[in-house]
């Protein structure tokens, strides 16, 4: 008789925070991947352009996992599961999924945000069978039977995106949790909310293995929800429009919810919203076409160079009347606010505008350094700046211990994150009464893993 057999691989963002999330699960001689990321920092950094650019060389400069630790594999690779549609977990899906010839599945957010990156992608130009990804979208509570051994389930939870998923693995071992990202927001309104009552009914049915994101665990906090981010833009908003002539906020384009908040503010005083940059325009254009998303009568969105700069220049003209929602929040080159700040584009900021960040900072060096520089410009131009107008989409120390308490599982495999966060994730589970390497295991990029059954 064959021996059982579960093997996690750790693809890609272990050891790392800033993204190539990619983890793949062996049952048996069956195999399901769970996301497919990219970094935002390489390919920041990375000199061609990314839909441009051929796998190898992705992956030459770490822009994308390196999965050739599956490749040997990938004919028994059964199904793909994307959680969510940050691009850490779905930018490599075009470089990577269609090597595996299996169903990629996710929710409808999530499925139209990689189809509109499939678009961009020069290999699907020619619309060639060798290349294509077959997606199928999935609703939260839906469960999916994938082969007569493996059945796949997807329960809702809050992030800092609409639609965001947990995906259960059902084995004959027991339930295999897939937990990056998430955190626990009873006040969100667009989204979906934690489904408590499925999770505490799956710790009970027997969960084998949670895989879980580690990028706050050393925070000992609960995570706050988005209503006090809400209550935060209300605020700041309104202190600065006494204030101020130009109010410029950026955010991430793929917080939708946050850029609703934003943009129900400025109505309410008054201002016209603008939304620019190509991001803000592939996520807010998808978002408002799926109903999740109702910007006020009048607000624009630019997601063309010639078009934004027509829009800019048009706010540059009466700048009390508008509100800008921008990207660039981390100062990374090519954005709309630092090519604001640099003069390229026809916005000219003077002491009497204000700049909100309704954002933290990724932590990568790149980003650290990025934001320095934007800082700094803006500081010399007497901009007031506002900072941290902003609560994250990552669970807290305490999101994780009920996580964890819910759950029961017999082993862990924390992952999305540094060295020192997936050590901060160990040191949680031994208080819970896990112990490092019998049952809660660190892991690094090209390693896998075999439970002992």
């Amino acid at each position: 008789m064959e021996p059982l057999t579960v093997e996690v691989f750790a693809v890609g963002g272990y050891g790392e925070a800033g993204g190539r999330n990619m983890t793949a699960v062996r049952v048996d001689e069956e195999i399901v991947i769970f996301d497919c990321g990219m970094s935002l920092d390489k390919s920041l950094v990375f000199e061609k352009d990314f839909q441009k650019a051929s796998t190898r060389e992705l992956r030459k400069v770490k822009a994308i996992p390196n999965d050739s630790i599956l490749r040997p594999h990938r004919s028994k690779t059964v199904a793909a599961v994307l959680s969510h549609a940050h691009l850490d977990h779905i930018g490599a899906v075009p470089k990577l999924l269609f090597k595996y010839k299996c169903p990629v599945f996710g929710t409808e957010f999530t499925i139209e945000l990689v189809k509109a990156d499939l678009r961009n992608e020069i290999r699907y130009a020619d619309e060639s069978e060798d290349i294509m990804i077959n997606l199928y979208t999935v609703e939260p509570g839906d469960e999916v039977q994938i082969t007569s051994k493996l059945r796949l389930e997807f329960i809702p939870i809050s992030h800092s995106i609409p639609c965001c998923v947990l995906p259960v693995l059902h084995t004959p071992y027991g339930a295999i949790v897939y937990a990056c990202d998430f955190k626990f927001d009873d006040n969100q309104i667009i989204g979906y909310k934690p489904d408590y009552k499925r999770l505490k009914q799956l710790g009970k049915e027997g969960v084998l293995l949670l895989i879980t994101e580690s990028l706050r665990v050393a925070e000992e906090i609960k995570t706050p929800s988005e209503s006090v981010a809400r209550e935060m833009v209300n605020d700041v908003l309104r202190f600065a429009d006494e204030e101020s002539e130009g109010i410029i906020v950026t955010t991430f384009s793929s917080h939708i919810e946050r850029i609703q908040a934003i943009a129900d503010t400025a109505d309410r005083l008054g201002r016209k919203v603008i939304l620019a940059g190509r991001s803000m325009g592939k996520y807010g254009r998808i978002a408002e076409e799926l109903g999740l998303l109702n910007l006020p009568a009048g607000a624009r969105i630019y997601d063309r160079p010639e078009t934004i700069r027509r829009g800019l220049e048009r706010a540059n003209k009466e700048k009390e009347d508008y509100l800008l929602i921008v990207t660039g929040h981390q100062g990374e080159p090519g954005a709309v606010l630092p090519r604001i700040v640099d003069g390229e584009l026809p916005y000219r900021l003077t002491e009497e505008d204000s700049v909100v960040f309704s954002s933290s900072t990724i932590p990568s060096p790149i980003n650290r350094a990025n934001r320095y520089v934007l800082d700094t410009k803006l500081r010399l131009k007497g901009v007031k700046m506002f900072k941290d107008v902003h609560v994250s989409g990552h669970a807290g120390r305490e999101d994780h211990r009920l996580m964890l308490r819910m759950l029961h599982p017999e082993f862990i495999v924390p992952a999305h994150g540094d060295p020192d966060m997936l050590a901060a994730y160990a040191e949680l589970a031994t208080q819970e009464g896990y112990e490092v390497n019998r049952d809660v295991f660190i892991m690094f990029d090209g390693t896998k893993l075999s439970l002992p059954l």
